[in-house]
């Protein structure tokens, strides 16, 4: 027993993260989420309430969620059970829910964290409901990811999602102040290396944390750091970018937007930031692609020609040269003429198919390779177009218990203009024929 509390005396010692030393001890320590835990903010309310419920913590790294979470539970007299979804399956899960039974007998709650919650597949989601539902456990799960998309609706539907936002400046300068209140000394930087610093951690309070760590571990006695012999210390860009997290995702919809939005300085701005910020330049291609195809479409065919030839001249050329092409492919998207028509179309169409797939087309257009079937009238009265004024028919070629239907109506922009024509032209003659 003795070598126990010599263990814990010298874990006690041990060095801790300045992350660590600073983790706020009460909610209203932590810093930034005042929209959470301001005087009006949701979670303010459930903590006068006296009762949170299970909730999701919805947002990027660095916000406050493991820690808002523990505190919740200091709150509320719960023991905190912390779990990772990337290290644990469903042994350990129903472990942990035995346990909290357990608990429960002597009249003891738990509040089970699970950090990256999205990562549970959906029956490992699934698990959760019957200990959510009986009170056994009070979830808070942890995702960087939209649980819209991530998790089980059930799931969803008993637990409130809360919205964590990346950290404003005024919180990270915020968390820089207490760090050196702590340390009894100045972070060792110019004014714009502070503002530098600041812009590196990217709304991330535990980054900004330990950028500051790095900072005084480099600095000699009465040493001060300018911008640039800081972004060599720490050897980062700003603002640090996760591919796999919310960085990645906001600055292809900010690209996406600005095409849309035909503003081609926005889009290049952005295109630039994801670049030099090392993301796969194929996957900027494919949603430059997925652009000319979703929001040119027909208003301009050739956008997706140009989009297409500047991922295979990527693939060929290679970066930086390849990087060309894909600014000239978002230059010619961005002042593209705009169209949704094609994709509404098709969204329109497959609500039909879902409705109506049942419906039999009309006779007269299916083919009769049998006696039978020619017997029963298929192919019967079908007009061949290229034998028709004009070389067309206008025979209705919709199943018979739907009619026919409009689902394609093409703006009158672009190339779009000139098959607007040709559908209004058609149109007149089906009129003219009784059609």
């Amino acid at each position: 027993m003795s070598d126990l509390f010599a263990a814990a005396r010298l874990e006690d010692q041990a060095p801790r993260p300045l992350a660590d030393r600073l983790r706020p001890q009460r909610l209203d320590e932590v810093a930034g989420q005042d929209h959470l835990l301001g005087p009006d903010g949701a979670l303010t309310r459930l903590a006068r309430s006296g009762s949170f419920g299970s909730l999701i913590f919805w947002g990027p790294p660095g916000t406050g969620k493991t820690t808002v979470a523990r505190l919740i539970a200091r709150e509320t007299n719960l023991t905190f059970i912390q779990i990772s979804a990337i290290f644990s399956g469903i042994a350990e899960l129903k472990k942990v829910f035995d346990e909290a039974r357990k608990r429960r007998t002597t009249g003891q709650g738990t509040l089970l964290f699970v950090d990256e919650i999205h990562r549970f597949n959906r029956t490992q989601q699934d698990s959760f409901l019957p200990v959510m539902e009986d009170g056994t456990i009070t979830l808070i799960g942890a995702t960087t990811e939209n649980p819209s998309f991530e998790l089980n609706a059930a799931l969803l539907s008993r637990a409130r999602v809360l919205v964590f936002r990346r950290l404003e400046e005024a919180a990270l300068e915020k968390l820089l102040a207490r760090a050196e209140s702590l340390e009894r000394k100045a972070l060792p930087l110019t004014q714009e290396a502070r503002a530098a610093l600041l812009n590196m951690a990217d709304g991330d309070g535990r980054a900004i944390l330990t950028l500051a760590e790095e900072v005084w571990r480099a600095a000699e006695p009465g040493q001060v750091f300018d911008t640039a012999t800081l972004t060599d210390i720490v050897q980062k860009r700003a603002p640090i970018y996760d591919k796999a997290q919310e960085g990645h995702y906001n600055l292809i919809s900010a690209l996406h937007k600005s095409v849309r939005g035909s503003d081609p300085d926005a889009a290049l701005y952005y295109l630039a930031r994801m670049l030099d910020a090392g993301e796969a330049p194929l996957f900027i291609a494919r949603r430059i692609v997925r652009m000319a195809i979703e929001d040119i479409g027909l208003a301009d065919p050739q956008a997706l020609v140009v989009a297409n030839a500047a991922k295979d001249a990527y693939d060929f050329l290679g970066s930086p040269e390849g990087e060309l092409a894909l600014a000239n492919a978002v230059i010619y998207v961005a002042t593209a003429p705009k169209s949704n028509a094609a994709y509404m179309a098709y969204n329109s169409a497959m609500r039909l198919a879902r409705e109506h797939g049942s419906l039999m087309p009309p006779k007269i257009i299916l083919n009769a390779p049998t006696g039978l079937m020619q017997r029963e009238g298929y192919g019967s009265g079908y007009e061949y177009d290229h034998n028709a004024p004009e070389a067309f028919s206008g025979q209705d070629y919709w199943p018979e218990e739907l009619g026919r239907q409009k689902v394609y109506e093409p703006v009158d922009r672009g190339f779009e203009r000139e098959i607007k024509k040709r559908l209004d032209y058609w149109e007149k003659l089906r009129k003219e024929r009784g059609r």
